[in-house]
């Protein structure tokens, strides 16, 4: 499949054949959703637990007489009512580090990078060399470009001034190509691919 290539200020540079395995397959809602529940899930940290009643190291006598002292009838100081008791029903420790295979992982990205370039969404230039780290006169290619919440891919490392300059525009974000994601391509309207970022995204799985 062929794919009209862009300069940023939306001018032709020419074409470029996409590889079809890595590009064009058939839309699966079940492995996209699979595989960003497991990105969502390994950002989160290890969730802390408290120390309950039986983590304290409180004395466990009992204060006084069972009867006629006038007051409650405790018997152990880690009891959570208590300074320096026990927490009653605090958080236990959670670890979120959920395994997923990697071939439905490569899958995954695959099928997202298929599902923007059905849509039409899929945008390739030819880099993303900025020749001042100028805000606005990125924010004015992008409106020529017809781009305007993208995710922005680049080859081996990104241009410093494209960088700089995106860092203040909503929704425009940028990744060298070894950090392309499924959950980052499906948060924005477009995804745009230089022609580095497209060799090596299919030679990541091609190898």
């Amino acid at each position: 499949m062929k794919v009209q290539v862009k300069t940023l200020a939306g001018a032709q540079a020419g074409e470029l054949e996409l590889n079809p395995e890595v590009f064009g397959l058939e839309p699966r809602a079940d492995i996209l959703h699979r595989v960003v529940t497991w990105q969502l899930e390994k950002r989160r940290g290890t969730a802390r637990g408290a120390r309950e009643r039986s983590d304290v190291a409180r004395t466990g006598k009992k204060f006084g007489r069972q009867k006629g002292g006038g007051t409650a009838r405790h018997g152990n100081r880690a009891a959570p009512q208590f300074i320096g008791g026990g927490k009653a029903h605090g958080p236990r420790v959670r670890d979120f580090n959920p395994g997923l295979n990697k071939k439905v992982r490569a899958l995954g990205l695959k099928v997202a990078l298929s599902a923007k370039a059905a849509e039409g969404k899929l945008v390739v230039v030819d880099n993303l060399s900025l020749d001042a780290a100028k805000t606005r006169a990125l924010k004015d290619n992008l409106v020529k470009l017809g781009v305007a919440s993208g995710l922005f891919i680049d080859g081996a490392a990104v241009d410093v001034n494209f960088a700089l300059a995106s860092r203040n525009l909503y929704k425009v974000d940028v990744l060298p190509a070894v950090g392309a994601n499924v959950y980052d391509i499906l948060n924005h309207d477009h995804l745009v691919l230089t022609r580095a970022a497209v060799e090596q995204l299919e030679a990541r799985f091609n190898g």
